[in-house]
């Protein structure tokens, strides 16, 4: 018997286990560090191509990376990018949040109550179609060039997403969580408050973070219409103001980054430990 074997009871060979940790540990640690640096590698790809793809441009007007970074550095020198930021910023929350405390409890009644439902339905399939910015003509009509008829916008481009997903998360409910409830002796009001909201939280969650995108893809057209300030109005200002399309695309970045910031800040939501009970242990 060699010196590092021992024999069991049996009389078999056994060998002593070999400790992996630190070796998978390292192993883990390195396929960590790539899937997080993956993105960043494939941004830099983009950027370079984007800069070679603008150097072989016969036109040479689209601007490059260089560019862009300097149409940003010029809107900060000048104090506009806060200024245009803070703008769409506050359309944004006054249309988002007014669409979410009208929206969301009108869908979540019109879900629980039939007749509800049978009133509301026809009138929101038939406005639901409707682009936002065709309102533009009856918004500047209504509220003159100004906040209120890019709030207005807004709000018609989150109502009818956001009612449509309450209703539909009230009739997905699982008709056993209501009959449990009221096995318990809940009354109606305590089965709708205790039972019925709770189950409804995480697609009403992922309804906001959808109707937030939609919000934000809102506020620039309008801006660009119905507005003098805003990321949508800096697009045409530079655009009708000499060709400056560095800072038309510094815009379009400064969107991008914004639209992104904002996403994340609604699927922070989805980790709260209260609402982890909506998902599967592959969406943490």
């Amino acid at each position: 018997m060699s010196p590092g074997s021992a024999r069991g009871e049996g009389g078999e060979e056994q060998r002593p286990a070999v400790s992996t940790g630190p070796v998978h540990d390292s192993h883990a640690a390195t396929m960590n560090w790539r899937v997080q640096w993956r993105p960043l590698a494939f941004i830099a790809f983009l950027l370079v191509l984007w800069h070679y793809g603008v150097k072989h441009e016969p036109s040479h007007l689209l601007p490059g990376p260089w560019g862009v970074v300097g149409g940003l550095v010029d809107l900060l020198h000048h104090g506009l990018l806060l200024k245009y930021v803070v703008a769409s910023l506050y359309r944004v929350t006054w249309g988002f949040v007014l669409a979410v405390v009208t929206a969301i409890p009108l869908g979540l009644a019109a879900g629980w109550y039939r007749r509800a439902e049978m009133a509301l339905n026809p009138i929101v399939q038939l406005l639901r179609p409707i682009s936002p910015l065709a309102w533009i003509p009856i918004a500047i009509l209504w509220f003159g060039v100004g906040d209120l008829a890019a709030i207005f916008l807004i709000y018609l481009g989150c109502f009818f997403p956001l009612m449509l997903t309450a209703m539909g998360a009230v009739e997905n409910v699982p008709s056993v969580y209501i009959r449990a409830g009221r096995n318990f002796g809940l009354s109606q009001s305590e089965v709708i408050w205790r039972v019925v909201y709770p189950a409804v939280i995480p697609q009403l969650i992922v309804g906001l973070r959808i109707t937030l995108g939609i919000a934000w893809l809102v506020v620039v057209a309008a801006e660009m219409i119905a507005v003098d300030s805003g990321l949508g109005f800096l697009i045409v200002d530079a655009r009708n103001a000499g060709n400056r399309y560095d800072l038309v695309v510094a815009g379009m970045v400064a969107i991008g980054v914004i639209g992104l910031l904002l996403d994340l800040g609604m699927r922070s939501l989805e980790k709260a430990q209260s609402f982890r009970w909506g998902y599967t242990e592959d969406e943490a």
